[in-house]
């Protein structure tokens, strides 16, 4: 389907224009048809990306506080009882706090970008989703793809998340990677 604003050539199966984001589906097509403007793709930008980030932060270290502390408790009257170093607990400690904390965040992202909602909290703040290059709702697998190439992006001194401020479309390395983009929500 040719974009009939910038003349780029798309997949009939786009909802978005691949290069300019315009909605090229056949509702939007309906909707010129009887003279109501066409709707475009606003991306979101790095700062906007950013600031969601920022309240995501925030949120994930009080609900891991909460939840670490009593795990912390629980965990350390168990080691207590049974007798253990004090060197061992610390060690175990630490283990199993990383790991949860991993888990969290990892599941924390992936299922809140999968579900219907698109976007985590600090995204539902801002008015941004998570969709696929088409619009649509990102799988669980794109999402655990998305947040996995997070490494990649933070792995070359940030610059993979920096990229969302100067690519066309405003996609960090890892929105690259898993073929996803950040957008505004429609209302």
């Amino acid at each position: 389907m040719l974009c009939p604003k910038c003349g780029v050539e798309n997949e009939s199966r786009m909802y978005y224009c691949v290069s300019c984001g315009f909605e090229l589906s056949d509702e939007a097509s309906r909707r010129r048809s009887t003279s109501f403007p066409a709707a475009e793709v606003v991306y979101a930008g790095f700062w906007r990306r950013a600031a969601a980030l920022i309240i995501d932060s925030f949120l994930l270290v009080i609900a891991g506080g909460i939840i670490g502390m009593f795990l912390g408790i629980l965990f350390g009257l168990v080691m207590d009882i049974s007798g253990v170093g004090t060197a061992a607990v610390e060690k175990t400690a630490t283990s199993i706090g990383n790991i949860f904390g991993l888990t969290l965040n990892w599941l924390y992202f992936t299922l809140m970008e999968s579900s219907s909602r698109q976007a985590t909290a600090g995204k539902m703040a801002l008015g941004i989703v998570v969709t696929d290059l088409e619009g649509r709702p990102v799988s669980f697998a794109r999402a655990n793809g998305r947040y996995w190439s997070k490494i990649i992006s933070g792995l070359i001194m940030g610059v993979g998340f920096l990229m969302a401020g100067f690519t066309r479309n405003k996609q960090a390395l890892h929105d690259i990677i898993a073929s996803t983009l950040v957008v505004k929500k429609r209302q």
